[in-house]
């Protein structure tokens, strides 16, 4: 199966025999984002796209998340099919109070029925994992799983009926539309239908008045799903809606097999740690890439700085990823910048979502100046010595969401009345996270050093009005790479000058 970016995978810990309502929530949350529809496909699968949901439960806002994504499509065999990924934790409060859950589960899809093909699923009950897979290759099924039930519910007009197979037994389910809502989240506000879904199945394991809100555009997307347990409700909302370029020459992997891996022993030495390990492939940048940028306003020259992927070190005993924007020249910047100056954080280097961030200006920019730890354990972004603000999953600040846009899918709506292909990310800045909404245009040739390039220009809405004021747009090389070629932020402008590799030491 082709290997489109697969970067999440789901684990459970602490689940028992059958599932707990939310992990039953979960996974039908990650396979109705998993699989919008792509303008481009005959089905409703769309290669790349990931959405991250946060789960709160009664008066508590945050105890849970999912990160999901439909990593590859390709073949099983002979088999066409579409590989979809998630990851599925419950934080503190939950874990320790009711449910504990860090499951993965890889699910391969017929792309056009939505059927299940091949299911595997890999439970960590404390102690060495468990692993189960389910192979309808030889033997075909009619029937869905928890999973692909929503995405028959997404691929039908409002309403209808179907089975599915789970607990070793078939449930009918019949869901119906129920009515519109508008629904806002960290992601933005969006008209949705109102979907309820009945199933004994779900009655069985605890869950009543089930209920999805589904996007109206053409997307279909899952903006939230609510229902009730004897222990209170549950709503999860969506976070965020990015769409990740997948490589366009993707390498088939072997048949997948029911055989469990061997797991290796407890006691086995930890693999020493190699500084500069290069990147993954997925990505658009290799370490030590180094780009210069001259910063002008109007036609006159302010300033010259270089955005770079420094280096790849353990930080804290994690792998980290450091990057950089820094200023190398500053004489005719006016008290602006000076040498020196320049923004630093450090970053997951398979998901680029940050970890430290580091300001550090000394003319007029000073009052940006901050030291920022994103807390991934918590999803708590630390500020200014003592703030600190939750934030959903995935949250970028302004220099990792560069590097980050350069693997987007960034495919320009073919109806401009209706953008389905904006990408809404959550940044942030100064002291709180905002919903960044990046639209694409088409591609255009653009004038660099006397030369015609062919970029695509990304324009960035804030929801902070000051920001906004500056329209922020920026350009990127139409090749693989996705290169920043120019940013515009209010009167200035910074195009770049230079692209080399500097091996980090």
């Amino acid at each position: 199966m082709p290997n489109n970016r697969s970067w999440f995978s789901l684990r459970t810990l602490g689940s028992c025999g059958r599932w707990s309502p939310l992990l039953a929530l979960l996974v039908l949350l990650t396979v109705a984002a998993a699989s919008s529809p792509d303008e481009d496909a005959g089905d409703s699968f769309k290669v790349g796209e990931r959405l991250t949901y946060t789960v709160g439960f009664e008066k508590f806002t945050n105890v849970a998340y999912a990160e999901l994504y439909t990593a590859s499509r390709g073949k099983i065999g002979e088999t066409e099919a579409v590989e979809l990924r998630a990851r599925v934790k419950t934080l503190d409060f939950l874990s320790a109070a009711f449910y504990l859950v860090d499951e993965s589960r890889t699910i391969f899809a017929a792309p056009d029925s939505g059927i299940p093909l091949f299911i595997q699923k890999t439970q960590n009950l404390g102690g060495l994992p468990k692993e189960t897979t389910q192979n309808y290759l030889s033997s075909p099924t009619g029937n869905y799983d928890l999973v692909t039930m929503i995405y028959k519910i997404r691929q039908s007009q409002g309403s209808g009926s179907f089975n599915i197979f789970e607990g070793e037994r078939v449930y009918p389910v019949t869901f119906q539309l129920t009515g519109n809502e508008r629904i806002k989240t960290d992601a933005g506000e969006f008209e949705t239908t109102l979907h309820t879904v009945q199933c004994e199945y779900l009655t069985e394991i605890g869950i009543r008045e089930f209920r999805i809100n589904l996007s109206t555009d053409d997307a279909k997307v899952p903006v939230a799903v609510r229902f009730k347990t004897a222990k209170g409700e549950f709503r999860a909302r969506l976070a965020s809606i990015q769409n990740i370029e997948p490589p366009a020459e993707p390498v088939p992997t072997p048949v997948p097999i029911s055989t469990p891996k061997p797991t290796p022993l407890p006691t086995a030495p930890p693999r020493l740690y190699v500084d500069n390990q290069p990147l993954a492939e997925e990505l658009s940048f290799t370490l030590g890439e180094t780009l210069e940028y001259a910063i002008s306003a109007g036609d006159k020259p302010v300033a010259t700085f270089i955005l770079q992927a420094t280096e790849r070190r353990q930080v804290q005993n994690e792998d980290s990823l450091l990057l950089s924007a820094v200023v190398t020249d500053a004489a005719g910047a006016a008290g602006i910048f000076q040498k020196g100056d320049g923004i630093r954080t450090q970053v997951s280097p398979e998901m680029l979502t940050p970890r430290k961030l580091d300001i550090s200006f000394t003319g007029s920019l000073s009052s940006l100046n901050q030291s920022v730890t994103f807390d991934e354990r918590t999803n708590l972004i630390i500020f200014k010595g003592t703030g600190q603000v939750e934030a959903p999953v995935g949250t970028h600040n302004i220099l990792s969401l560069i590097y980050a846009v350069r693997s987007f899918n960034l495919k320009p709506s073919k109806d401009t009345s209706n953008p389905i292909n904006d990408t809404r990310v959550a940044v942030f800045w100064d002291n709180r996270p905002y919903i960044f909404t990046l639209r694409p245009s088409p591609a255009e040739l653009i004038s660099m050093r006397g030369e015609k390039v062919s970029a695509q220009l990304v324009s960035i809405s804030t929801q902070n009005p000051q920001l906004d004021t500056l329209n922020i747009k920026i350009w990127l090389s139409n090749d693989a790479r996705r290169v920043p070629l120019r940013f515009s932020i209010g009167g200035y402008q910074a195009d770049l000058i230079s692209d080399k590799i500097v091996v980090p030491k």
